[in-house]
């Protein structure tokens, strides 16, 4: 399975690769998002807004870095399409990339953190236990897809600035779509959760048509991919924005939010604990609104936290 960086992307499209991990000991995380066309940036809506033959994701590119534990860092900055370099294999914006070679995707980080600017550098390398090959379908029209390239990794992480290294479990996947996501989505909800059984990942996505996408997966080490039954929904508390909060669990039991790590006034990502297949786990876990994000005040914030630079 190739992560196909060089893939074409659609006119007012996008295409994603995300890896999250959390440390051994629990007391480090991390999150890492490369985008062909942003999905949340107020400068990619606008020229979509203003460009009727579709406007070119490859203009609004970024690196998402989170680091969460006993150094807290968080960056996106946005760059044009100067700055973007991609083969089958490489992906680089701006001085940041990644790397396929010899079973290993290697990140290298070289960012400006936000609010406060402060420099942000190391290395991230990801071996998967194995890789998967297969795309699911998001939405019923097929203009979003979804694939897990390594549900399951040994990540390592080295950080120069700020200096902390660890390592631990962690998981890979690629989104690509042909459109923005708030034309077709009002909500989602996503999670992901290792155990001994392999990796359980939950997709809830509730469509404009009023049509919702329920995904329940269990990948093994081997890669092999079994569907389960989707438990009942579990409410989550809400967020200080007033997100809504849903995940799936087994009849009988409750899921109850760990830590926040992100609150923002559209999404949020957070520790959960639940139960599904009468398997206790703690599952990396987002909800996202796109009715919120669409809205006239939240795109009026975002620039102060996702800054653009034209190279």
């Amino acid at each position: 399975m190739s992560f196909r960086f060089d893939a074409p992307v659609a006119p007012n499209g996008y295409a994603w690769w995300y890896v999250d991990a959390l440390s051994d000991d629990r007391k480090h995380g991390l999150t890492l998002i490369a985008f062909i066309g942003s999905v949340f940036s107020p400068y990619y809506a606008r020229a979509r807004r203003r460009t009727p033959a579709g406007a070119d994701p490859a203009n609004h590119c970024a690196l998402n870095v989170a680091l969460y534990g006993g150094f807290k860092r968080w960056s996106m900055t946005e760059r044009s399409k100067n700055a973007l370099r991609r083969s089958a294999t490489v992906l680089s914006i701006g001085l940041s990339s990644l790397e396929w070679k010899d079973g290993v995707l290697t990140v290298t980080v070289e960012e400006t953190t936000m609010p406060i600017p402060r420099r942000l550098r190391g290395i991230v390398r990801v071996m998967p236990a194995s890789l998967a090959s297969a795309t699911y379908s998001l939405n019923p029209n097929q203009r979003h897809r979804w694939t897990p390239i390594a549900p399951s990794a040994r990540v390592e992480v080295q950080f120069e600035r700020p200096a902390v290294s660890w390592s631990g479990k962690g998981y890979v996947d690629t989104n690509d779509g042909d459109a923005a996501l708030e034309d077709d989505f009002e909500q989602w909800h996503w999670s992901r959760a290792h155990h001994p059984h392999g990796t359980t990942v939950l997709y809830d996505a509730t469509c404009r048509d009023s049509k919702t996408t329920m995904l329940a997966l269990r990948f093994d080490d081997a890669g092999n991919v079994v569907p389960i039954e989707a438990p009942p929904r579990a409410p989550l508390p809400t967020t200080a924005w007033h997100i809504a909060r849903g995940t799936r669990c087994d009849a009988g039991s409750s899921a109850q939010v760990v830590q926040t790590l992100e609150d923002t006034p559209f999404y949020a990502r957070s520790l959960i604990a639940t139960m599904v297949n009468r398997q206790t786990m703690t599952a990396i876990h987002e909800s996202l609104s796109l009715d919120r994000f669409r809205s006239r005040w939240v795109q009026t914030l975002l620039p102060f936290r996702m800054p653009r630079l034209g190279r």
